[in-house]
């Protein structure tokens, strides 16, 4: 791919006023993965990568949130006579014999509209493509879709593209949180709690059945950290979530472990993997009164999240446990007077707690569960 291609970040709907952050984190997410960049522009609301390697580079871009798509394309002048022989020259390169394209053109025009170029693309796209039987579609019904994005000086044909994850960029909040995983929901809630722009203390609490599974949940969250090395802390509880009645408890005692890490660290805000949909307000409403009373703030990443909580569960590659996420929307739970050992467990727990460091990369399954076997 010549030098011509950029990555072109399109930033999500609430990040467009945190762009120099957003700009901040491609900084550090392409110096952590060794992608080496001629230069980073603004153009309007889009930010504009001119990499070594734009294919490696808008990959590890897109582990960032605040991006809602992220493309590699060609950039020319915005003049009608400029972009239309171009859309059409990338448009046949993309399309195979046979395929129905569709050409979407957006931004900001002068002179002309954004429909016209459309319109004639799609009309020197037809010519260019007359022997590979190649024909227009319609925007619901299409094999390749052409993308054209208008700023006021230039002109992105997309090449390639891909949909970001939304949300803010990585520590926008300036705030920091301490979050727990010992499930799939509660790994959701850390993620969801980056993607809420905090930056995250991550703990984890687990027994000698899931360590492996949770060790490969946090395998997906910490590139998204943007950090070079992270240190993460485990505890060991022995309550394994069975019945009703022992995923309360275990909660119970994650909340207390939470409190204790958040007093040690000198960090305020707790975020408690909790939601009002597949819990009953009482039971949140005990595990926030347990912070509160540790003079913590209790955080809710998943206060108003529904169905698309099993978007988020693929996007980590929990989508095979997505069964198990569904389940606590059929469990009935039932109030049940407070375990007075959990704080016991807990602070036993964290006597023996383990902390290992590593370095964000590939092979940080291997290296975690190395670390905790030579403690």
């Amino acid at each position: 791919m010549n030098g011509n291609a950029f990555v072109v970040v399109f930033p999500s709907i609430f990040a467009k006023n945190k762009k120099t952050l957003l700009v901040n984190n491609i900084k550090k997410i392409l110096r952590i993965n060794n992608q080496k960049i001629t230069q980073i522009t603004q153009d309007d609301d889009l930010v504009v990568i001119d990499a070594n390697d734009p294919v490696f580079a808008s990959s590890a871009i897109n582990l960032l949130f605040g991006v809602d798509k992220i493309a590699i394309a060609r950039r020319v002048e915005n003049k009608f006579d400029v972009i239309v022989p171009m859309i059409a020259k990338i448009g046949a390169s993309l399309l195979l014999r046979g395929e129905q394209f569709y050409v979407k053109v957006e931004g900001h025009s002068s002179g002309y509209l954004p429909k016209d170029v459309e319109v004639a693309a799609t009309s020197a796209l037809i010519e260019k493509t007359i022997q590979m039987d190649s024909k227009p579609g319609s925007e619901e019904k299409h094999d390749k879709l052409i993308y054209c994005f208008l700023t006021k000086k230039n002109a992105y044909v997309s090449i390639f593209m891909d949909d970001g994850h939304g949300g803010i960029p990585y520590n926008s909040q300036g705030d920091k949180a301490v979050c727990c995983v010992y499930d799939e929901l509660s790994a959701i809630s850390c993620l969801e709690s980056i993607k809420q722009g905090f930056d995250v203390k991550i703990i984890v609490c687990y027994d000698d059945s899931n360590l492996h599974d949770l060790v490969k949940m946090i395998n997906r969250i910490l590139p998204r950290t943007v950090q070079a090395k992270v240190t993460l802390d485990f505890f060991k509880i022995p309550i394994k979530q069975q019945n009703t009645r022992s995923i309360q408890t275990k909660i119970r005692t994650v909340t207390q472990i939470l409190c204790l890490v958040a007093k040690l660290e000198k960090i305020k805000r707790i975020s408690l993997p909790l939601s009002p949909l597949a819990f009953p307000l009482w039971f949140i409403d005990e595990n926030v009164n347990v912070i509160l009373q540790s003079n913590c703030l209790p955080w809710i990443a998943l206060s108003g999240i529904d169905d698309s909580i099993i978007k988020t569960a693929r996007e980590i590659g929990l989508g095979k446990y997505l069964h198990k996420i569904e389940k606590f929307g059929k469990i009935k739970f039932g109030k049940m007077n407070p375990d007075t050992k959990t704080f016991d467990i807990a602070a036993k727990s964290m006597k023996m707690k383990k902390s290992v460091t590593v370095r964000v990369g590939p092979n940080n399954i291997h290296d975690i569960l190395d670390s905790i076997d030579k403690h």
